[in-house]
């Protein structure tokens, strides 16, 4: 007969000498990769226009989408288009964050760096479609960060 104790024993030992699955080890580090050190995550919010945002995107009739995404003292208003199967991305931050402030555009495989023009706007062109983030960099600041949103053609 066995004792529960040493089969509950001998299933923590077994379960501890299978290696993790090499995809799955890869998988958390490429995500570990994409997060942004102390940074502030700005959440989808409502549209000026009124319109609800779903799952952060509302579109347009010209196939573009709004996104907005706000935290505390920072709102991002983005305009995504996709057209011959590549992302643009016309953005604009508020209240104007400032002459050094740098924007990346991110997707899991490229950024696009950009610094911000007047009255803080910014543009990104040419990425692939798929998921999206953009971060604010402002000198003194924590960076601020938008949720992954994901956009298809």
């Amino acid at each position: 007969m066995i004792n529960d104790e040493y089969f509950l024993a001998a299933l923590r030992l077994a379960a501890g000498m299978d290696p993790m699955p090499g995809h799955v080890s890869a998988a958390a580090r490429d995500v570990y990769g994409l997060r942004v050190p102390q940074a502030v995550t700005a959440n989808p919010a409502e549209h000026a226009g009124g319109r609800p945002a779903r799952s952060g995107a509302a579109a347009r009739d010209d196939g573009s989408h709004l996104v907005r995404f706000v935290t505390d003292g920072l709102t991002f208003d983005l305009e995504v288009t996709v057209g011959d199967g590549l992302i643009d991305v016309a953005g604009q931050i508020f209240p104007d964050p400032g002459e050094d402030t740098v924007i990346d555009v991110r997707t899991p495989h490229l950024t696009l760096t950009r610094g911000v023009g007047r009255n803080g706007r910014f543009a990104a062109t040419g990425l692939p479609p798929g998921w999206l983030s953009v971060v604010c960099h402002r000198p003194g600041h924590a960076p601020v960060q938008t949720r992954w949103v994901r956009i298809r053609p």
